[in-house]
């Protein structure tokens, strides 16, 4: 839309409409590269798996992992946790690899949606983001090992479907959920 300006001399001048969607979208996108500026946070222990979790998680997950209400769990605590066993690293790999579609509690919350598979990501990309997540976001502790491509590849040679990840997260949490 355009209009003559009485104060600048007449000259046209563009007026623009903004809605309240775009100015939230615009507000969203500030805050976000803020966090993740760099001098607003401290430097990514895994930078390669920081890009590969923004690529692929953080629409669902949010770009810190603190997840989005009845979309997609906090990733701030159970990964460290899963991160600290031999069952709960291959729940992280299947996770990763197959998916997971179903209801989970998660903390005190509750989620009820499908998660896409990763397969697609060779296994060094998929150890790199585990490992943003385990280390960057759910800050585990300094003894646990960080994951390897070669633990990814064991499970990829394992397919199973995302009800069958379901399953096996449900095993490992206290109260089947």
């Amino acid at each position: 839309m355009t209009h003559r300006c009485p104060r600048w001399g007449g000259h046209t001048v563009r007026i623009l409409r903004v809605t309240a969607a775009a100015v939230l979208a615009a507000f969203t996108a500030l805050v976000t590269a803020l966090a993740y500026a760099p001098d607003a946070r401290a430097a990514d222990a895994y930078p390669q798996g920081a890009a590969a979790f923004q690529t692929n998680c953080a629409m669902c997950h949010g770009p810190a992992g603190a997840g989005v209400p009845a979309l997609a769990p906090p990733l701030l605590a159970e990964p460290a946790r899963f991160a600290a066993s031999p069952e709960g690293r291959r729940q992280l790999a299947l996770t990763l690899l197959y998916g997971m579609f179903g209801d989970i509690t998660v903390g005190q919350s509750h989620f009820n949606s499908q998660m896409p598979d990763f397969a697609r990501l060779d296994d060094a990309a998929l150890a790199a983001t585990l490992n943003f997540v385990v280390f960057d976001l759910a800050h585990a502790a300094a003894e646990i090992r960080p994951l390897a491509p070669e633990e990814i590849a064991t499970e990829r040679a394992h397919p199973l479907d995302a009800a069958a990840v379901r399953a096996h997260r449900k095993s490992l949490v206290a109260g089947g959920s």
